[in-house]
């Protein structure tokens, strides 16, 4: 007596269809979220970076045209002549309560730019921002972003 079993599975081909096809979606989607990551640090330093700017024209108008001698003063309470200070002779600022940070290396530091604009980033692992203390412009310490 023969009897008709039949099995109750997938076959290699359909398994390897399925493959394929989970690969293929891998391959499109997965590039997807590491481009994201990078576009999301561009952002926030664009963002940063229009912060710190619009700060920096706020401590101009408040002390007759004249810019913070470096990007940490805007952390600080001024006078009109732009000393810092602590008493109630000091009524300006504090206009950020920290250096926001570079997120592409997660630094504050503050380098001096020789040139306005600058011609090239200092391109260190601790890169933070580029500041020209005599014209009061502010870049991203960044290759890539340093045009913004």
């Amino acid at each position: 007596m023969a009897s008709n079993r039949k099995s109750a599975g997938f076959t290699l081909v359909e398994v390897l269809i399925v493959v394929v096809i989970m690969a293929i979606l891998a391959a499109t989607i997965i590039p997807q979220f590491s481009d994201s990551t990078k576009d999301a640090k561009s952002n926030t330093s664009k963002f940063n970076l229009h912060t710190i700017r619009s700060q920096i024209e706020l401590f101009k108008s408040q002390h007759d045209g004249k810019v913070p001698a470096n990007l940490v003063d805007l952390t600080k309470k001024t006078n009109v002549s732009g000393v810092v200070g602590t008493t109630t002779a000091f009524p300006y600022g504090p206009y950020l309560k920290e250096l926001p940070e570079n997120p592409f290396t997660g630094s504050a530091k503050v380098t001096a730019a020789a040139a306005n604009p600058p011609t090239a980033a200092g391109g260190t692992t601790d890169a933070g921002w580029l500041y020209h203390s005599a014209t009061g412009g502010v870049w991203i310490d960044n290759a890539e972003l340093l045009t913004e």
